[in-house]
């Protein structure tokens, strides 16, 4: 049986790991407000790709990545399999861009947060055991069923309170308190997950490990990250609010209609051009004025 660490570099890892789960569900939060809003089905659609993005991508998976940073087994080089890293990110943004389409779609009612919750639940738990999957050691991995199924547990119910809070929280405050209680939530799947690890070492300790390194790996991810952040950013600093919106159709309310131009009534036998009577400074005619035939 081989020692497990899961805090290698002490408190560092699992504070980052909070921190990029509560940016991330912070960031979710907002992307899923604008769902809300939206006007058109593509709109909606745009919001709902950057939420899962920001919820998925960001929330649940980056966290997870960056807690295994701590992540050490006593005399074991680990590394990992990228194409199933890969695979557990798209699992993790597609599962919660499906959960957020199914309480998006249509009133809010308790069916359809069960229905998403659960189905998010379950992506988020197959993300996390197929990063699992994905590390290469020289061991064999085993999980207690009990704490296993604990963790799931905890997966689909965090998931139902993220999706619910996505539907219903509006203001500032309330959003940040919510993303510090899906902080918790997401961290502590994973470390509960995490619990249920035991590892079977091999006899030949010293047998080359193939896969990528976590100094390879974390480059990229971070990389990613960043940009997804940013970009992120952007899209929510660029898109006009509810606010502007109001504002907007306040002013274009207020314009001042341009003054009609005064159409001169229709002159069809020249009347107008040949009188004088009508036009201001000239002399009212008389028969003095009359020349002499």
């Amino acid at each position: 049986m081989g020692d497990i660490n899961h805090f290698e570099y002490g408190w560092i890892t699992p504070a980052l790991s909070y921190a990029l789960s509560v940016l991330g569900s912070v960031l979710g939060l907002v992307c899923a407000g604008r769902i809300r809003t939206a006007r058109t089905s593509g709109q909606r659609a745009w919001w709902g790709l950057l939420s899962a993005w920001a919820l998925g991508g960001t929330a649940i998976w980056a966290m997870h990545f960056m807690a295994m940073l701590g992540f050490a087994v006593e005399n074991t080089r680990i590394r990992y399999d990228v194409p199933l890293t890969a695979a557990s990110t798209v699992i993790a943004v597609v599962a919660v861009g499906i959960g957020l389409a199914i309480v998006g779609t249509g009133r809010l009612n308790a069916l359809r947060l069960i229905a998403g919750g659960v189905f998010t639940g379950a992506g988020v738990a197959a993300m996390h055991y197929t990063g699992m999957a994905a590390m290469r050691l020289n061991g064999t991995l085993a999980y207690d069923t009990v704490r296993v199924a604990l963790s799931v547990v905890i997966a689909v119910v965090a998931a139902t309170v993220a999706l619910w809070l996505a539907m219903t929280v509006r203001r500032g405050l309330a959003i940040f308190a919510s993303a510090l209680v899906m902080g918790i939530a997401v961290n502590g799947m994973h470390f509960t997950g995490m619990s249920a690890l035991s590892v079977h070492r091999h006899e030949g300790a010293g047998r080359e490990v193939t896969g990528a390194g976590v100094s390879t790996l974390l480059v990229p991810i971070m990389l990613a990250v960043i940009f997804g952040v940013v970009g992120l950013l952007y899209a929510l600093l660029a898109a006009p609010t509810d606010d502007d919106r109001a504002a907007a159709a306040y002013l274009s309310g207020r314009r001042v209609p341009e003054p009609a131009v005064a159409t001169p009534a229709p002159d069809p036998v020249g009347l107008r051009a040949r009188s004088t009577l009508g036009q201001p400074g000239n002399p009212f005619p008389s028969r003095r004025d009359t020349p002499p035939r």
